[in-house]
Parts: structure tokens; C-alpha cells; sequence
């Protein structure tokens, strides 16, 4: 009798699941594979679409988060008319995804590798008099977090406001030890999506990417270190860390300041009240060339930065450089970059040639041989792990961020990105890829079919496997 109900639950189950996969589903080939998962995987296939295949474009962590924009004065809006320029359409398409029109009067910073990340943020954040709003996919104990909670302690006692968001399992190694200090001290602290049982079981896999620090709602730090010891010490087996990040002074500050009280807003339902500044608070009297934040997330209606991404492409004219440790793209991003090569742009791919993950890098490299054919040229590159999410341009347009260029980032992830309509920041980000690549490996079409069927094998499992990364 037992066992006749417990098989009737299961197809009842099974039937719901198959029936919002046929109702729901975004993507033929993702559609089909988890249908066959399920069939052929009874119990295991309905648990592992539960924790990784949902559709969440269709189930809202928080269904009025939108609407929490309405609520948040955005900075210059009447800086809209820019959208008419070279790259308006992909202001527009930004503006309309992200709600933030580009915006001028920005001071902008590369900041490359650690040490010279680290020491210009603890500048600022010794700076701050009003609040420090900081969030994290990986904050680990070490040096730099018992720095910050020392710098933290310090500024709290002076009257400064200091909120943290952490990811729940980016960071699932930061101890309750460290935690328990932070909260002694003042600090406002949450998790976001922590692993538990019950309402968020289903949205483990949906995670908060992004890296942003903003001081006094004026000056902002966005790109892809984290918060680790690796950056300074390196990684046994890795090696040092390489990574880019951005200081912003100025309007695109305040907007990165929304993306983190947007945030705030969904662990811990408090609205906090946005900074009022001047319009313009850059400390360059030149800086008038335009930034525009684009953050995106599993919640929103389109894949954001995966649209932002495939524009950036299409619209490169002379060159078009990426750098990026991750690099699964869907075959809209594939077929963009091979377009792009074959019409004759200079299409050039940077990628670390040590992993932090063997499965992950048998997946990137399984597209290699589909971008060597096209004329897309790659580069290896040898010294420690490179972690940077870099694109640049025509010596115009540049996007330092968080996003990587693979479905994660793209569908469970929330990210966010600076786009740079400054053509400065375009020429040096360019100089500093060219020079990169000068110390790299670069492949070619002929050596790199002839590698070992071993290595195509691997190859064909990561791709395989690629959705569940």
C-alpha cells in the first residue's frame, strides 16, 4: 500500500516538473537534457532539477523587487539623451535591463592584482565618515578580513555605519567565530541565500556574485577579487591570483550604492535612504566621459549581461579583446565571436592556463577548436591564475565587472558590471592585454587538432557537464 502511494506522489511529482519544463523552459537543449535526466535518473534526476534546473526567471526570490527601483531616485536621469550617440543602442538596451542611464563627472581607477586593490580600498575606507556598504561572493578569514574588522571596529566608534552582505555559499568557510566578532563590534551583517532547508532549499544554486564596496555613497570599488589572502599570497598549486578592479568616483558610484541597498533590500527587507550628493563629485575636473552600471540577476526578464556581452561583440568594428577565466558561452555568444572574427575584427581570447577547476577547464576548452577555425586568436596565459572579467574595444568602449562569460553568470547569478564609454580607459586596458599576451602562450588552429583523443574526451564531459557549473 506504501508503496503504491509513495509511486503515485512520485509521478504526480514528476508529471508537474515535466509539465513546467515544457511550459517554462528558455532553451530547447537544456529542456531536453533534463527531461531525459529525469526519465533516466528517477529520483536523483527530480532532486538535482530541483536544486539546479528551475526556471527562475518564473519564481521570484522577491516578486516586487522592481519595484523597489521606484523607490530609489536615480542619479542624472536626465542624462538620457546620450543614448543617441555610437553606442546608444547599447545604452539603451542597459538603461531599459538596468534601469541606470550612463552617466558623466566619473573619476575612474584600474586597479590591477591585489596588493594595489587592497591598499587603495582600505584608503578610502579609511576615509569614510558617514557609511561603508560592502558585499562579497567570497569573504574568507585571513589577514585581509581581521585587517578590515580592526579598520571596521575603528570607524564605528567614530559614528560610521557599516553594512555587510556575504554570500551564503561563496563564503560558507568564513567562520561563526569571525561573524560573532562583526556583530560584536556593530557591524551590520547578512548572509545572502545561506544553505537551509525549506524556503530557499530550492534557490542554492542561484547565487550573489558581485564584488562592490561604496564609502560614503561616493566612491565605489567593483571587478573580481574578493576578499582572500590569495590575492596577496597566492594559491599553493595556482600560484599568485591576477585579477582587475575599478574604483569609480563620482555618479556611477551612487548607482553601484543602489545595486548594494537593492540587495540589502532582499535579506534583510530594510529600504535604506540613498545619499544625497552633488551632481558631479568627481576630483578630476576632466572627467566627462561617460560609465554606466549594469547589474543583472536570476530575477530579471532577460539574461543582462549576457545581452550587454553579445552587443559588445556585434558592434566591434576594428577589435574586439576578452579576458576572462570562464569562458562556456551559449551558442548565441559562440556564433557572435566567430561572426566577428570571419567579418575580420581582431577577436582575441586571454584565459589562465591553470584552473582552479579541472572539470571547468575541460569545458572552456572544448570551444577552442571552434574559435581557432574562425580566426579567433587565444592566448594562455602561464603566470599563476588569471581571474579578470575584462572586454575592450575599438579604443572606446571597455567593461571591467563580475560576470563571466558562461550561463552562471548569465542565469543563476547575480552580477554586476561597469561599462566604459571612455576612451582612455579603452587604450589602457588594451595596453595592458597586448602586454599580456606578449608572455602567454598562443594557440593555433593546426597544433591544437592534433591534440590527444584523451584530451578531446575530457573536452566532450565538460561540455557535457557545463549546465551544472
Amino acid at each position: 500500500m506504501w508503496t503504491s502511494i509513495f509511486i503515485g506522489i512520485y509521478v504526480l511529482i514528476a508529471l508537474s516538473i515535466v509539465l513546467s519544463i515544457l511550459l517554462y523552459g528558455a532553451k530547447p537543449t537544456k529542456s531536453l537534457a533534463w527531461l531525459l535526466t529525469i526519465f533516466a535518473l528517477p529520483v536523483g534526476g527530480i532532486f538535482l532539477y530541483l536544486l539546479l534546473g528551475r526556471n527562475r526567471r518564473k519564481y521570484k526570490l522577491i516578486q516586487d523587487q522592481k519595484d523597489l527601483f521606484s523607490k530609489l531616485p536615480k542619479p542624472n536621469i536626465e542624462q538620457i539623451n546620450v543614448f543617441d550617440g555610437k553606442y546608444g543602442k547599447l545604452m539603451r538596451l542597459s538603461y531599459k535591463n538596468s534601469h541606470f542611464p550612463p552617466t558623466s563627472g566619473n573619476d575612474l581607477k584600474i586597479l590591477k592584482d591585489g596588493k594595489t586593490t587592497f591598499e587603495t580600498i582600505f584608503h578610502a575606507l579609511e576615509g569614510a565618515t558617514n557609511r561603508i556598504h560592502i558585499q562579497y561572493y567570497i569573504f574568507e578569514d585571513g589577514d585581509l578580513a581581521t585587517r578590515l574588522l580592526k579598520l571596521f571596529e575603528e570607524k564605528i566608534a567614530h559614528g560610521v555605519v557599516v553594512r555587510l552582505i556575504y554570500d551564503g555559499i561563496g563564503s560558507f568557510s568564513l567562520s561563526k567565530k569571525y561573524l560573532k566578532k562583526l556583530i560584536e563590534i556593530g557591524v551590520e551583517v547578512y548572509s545572502f541565500l545561506p544553505f537551509k532547508f525549506g524556503r530557499y532549499f530550492y534557490s542554492l544554486n542561484f547565487r550573489n556574485h558581485r564584488k562592490i564596496i561604496v564609502v560614503d555613497g561616493k566612491v565605489a570599488f567593483t571587478g573580481g577579487i574578493n576578499v582572500s589572502d590569495k590575492y596577496l599570497k597566492g594559491q599553493v598549486g595556482l600560484g599568485k591570483w591576477h585579477d582587475m578592479h575599478l574604483r569609480l568616483i563620482g555618479n556611477a558610484a551612487t548607482q553601484l550604492d543602489q545595486v548594494f541597498m537593492t540587495d540589502w533590500y532582499l535579506v534583510s527587507t530594510q529600504l535604506l535612504e540613498p545619499i544625497k550628493l552633488p551632481l558631479s563629485i568627481a576630483t578630476d575636473p576632466n572627467a566627462n566621459e561617460l560609465v554606466q552600471i549594469v547589474a543583472g540577476g536570476p530575477d530579471d526578464d532577460f539574461p543582462v549581461l549576457e545581452q550587454t556581452y553579445f552587443s559588445m561583440i556585434n558592434m566591434a568594428k576594428n577589435y574586439i579583446y576578452i579576458t576572462n577565466p570562464y569562458i562556456i558561452p551559449g551558442q548565441a555568444l559562440v556564433r557572435a565571436l566567430q561572426t566577428a572574427a570571419l567579418s575580420g575584427v581582431d577577436v582575441r581570447l586571454l584565459v589562465s592556463e591553470k584552473a582552479d577547476n579541472q572539470e571547468v577547464s575541460w569545458s572552456v576548452h572544448s570551444y577552442f577548436e571552434l574559435f581557432l577555425k574562425a580566426g579567433i586568436k587565444i592566448y594562455l596565459f602561464p603566470d599563476g591564475f588569471l581571474h579578470s572579467k575584462i572586454m575592450v574595444s575599438d579604443d572606446a568602449i571597455s567593461s571591467i565587472g563580475t560576470a563571466n562569460l558562461d550561463d552562471r553568470s548569465f542565469e543563476q547569478n547575480y552580477e554586476v558590471n561597469a561599462i566604459m564609454y571612455h576612451k582612455q580607459i579603452a587604450k589602457q586596458l588594451k595596453e595592458d592585454f597586448l602586454n599580456d599576451c606578449l608572455i602567454s602562450n598562443e594557440l593555433t588552429y593546426d597544433e591544437y587538432i592534433k591534440r590527444s583523443w584523451s584530451k578531446k574526451l575530457k573536452e566532450g564531459v565538460g561540455k557535457v557537464l557545463s549546465p551544472l557549473f
